[in-house]
């Protein structure tokens, strides 16, 4: 009773406000009407490998995108959640640099969502990893964020320290996708003190948004040399070329 009570007050005194525009809506962690109809969902067909739309439909086994039959990821399946562009950009941006922590609920929501067809028994949850005086820096990292939501929204187990970043490398922007593979080549690895956790397990990497995938595919490599069988990947965003 007394919780309520405090929420109540506290909702009286700070009400909800969209995430993109701040504009009040009915709940907490939501989109207003116009910003929800500007916010690009993922859904309908899409690629097996990443998850980005397709244009057309089929029925006749998995689909792929031109990028994945171009360069085969390591990872078995993919999931993103919005298009990295306008208001998914901004919600992405926000977290990442904006300690938008606020973002988070609802992102998580809408991964769990698009994620359940890619899920396997006893999965664990995994986030991309920064190297540590970036998280030094940033005091937080939001793909271990995310990945902990992930877990709690599908009740799948969790290690946000799985993985272990050994080299701080520079932004990849500007980079093409060829120099971006080459150059994360050997950065990730799996923390040596959680090796036991991934053996023998199917792993549901998460990130904040998928560009080239070259971040992830070095982490899946990292996966599976730990001993994992099996590597899925979802992330907040994709990026695609017109974005």
């Amino acid at each position: 009773m007394l919780s309520a009570t405090i929420q109540t007050a506290l909702a009286v005194i700070y009400p909800p406000r969209c995430l993109t525009c701040s504009n009040l809506v009915d709940s907490d962690f939501g989109l207003c009407g116009p910003c929800w109809r500007d916010t690009q969902f993922i859904g309908g067909a899409i690629c097996d490998s990443c998850g980005v739309p397709l244009i057309g439909h089929s029925d006749d086994g998995e689909l792929h995108c031109d990028d994945c039959l171009r360069t085969q990821r390591p990872w078995v399946s993919g999931r993103s959640a919005v298009l990295y562009k306008d208001n998914g950009r901004r919600i992405v941006l926000g977290l990442k640099h904006g300690d938008r922590h606020d973002v988070v609920g609802p992102a998580s929501m809408w991964m769990a969502a698009v994620a359940r067809d890619i899920l396997k028994p006893n999965m664990l949850v995994v986030p991309v990893p920064l190297h540590w005086t970036r998280l030094l820096k940033r005091r937080y990292n939001q793909s271990a964020l995310l990945a902990k939501d992930v877990a709690g929204q599908l009740e799948l187990a969790w290690c946000p320290d799985a993985l272990q970043r050994l080299k701080r490398t520079r932004p990849l922007g500007g980079m093409g996708r060829d120099e971006r593979f080459l150059y994360l080549q050997g950065v990730i690895k799996v923390h040596p003190y959680r090796r036991r956790r991934m053996i023998g397990r199917s792993v549901l990497l998460v990130d904040d948004v998928m560009t080239t995938g070259a971040t992830l595919s070095a982490a899946t490599a990292a996966c599976y040399a730990g001993g994992a069988d099996h590597v899925s990947v979802l992330t907040l965003a994709r990026a695609t070329k017109d974005a």
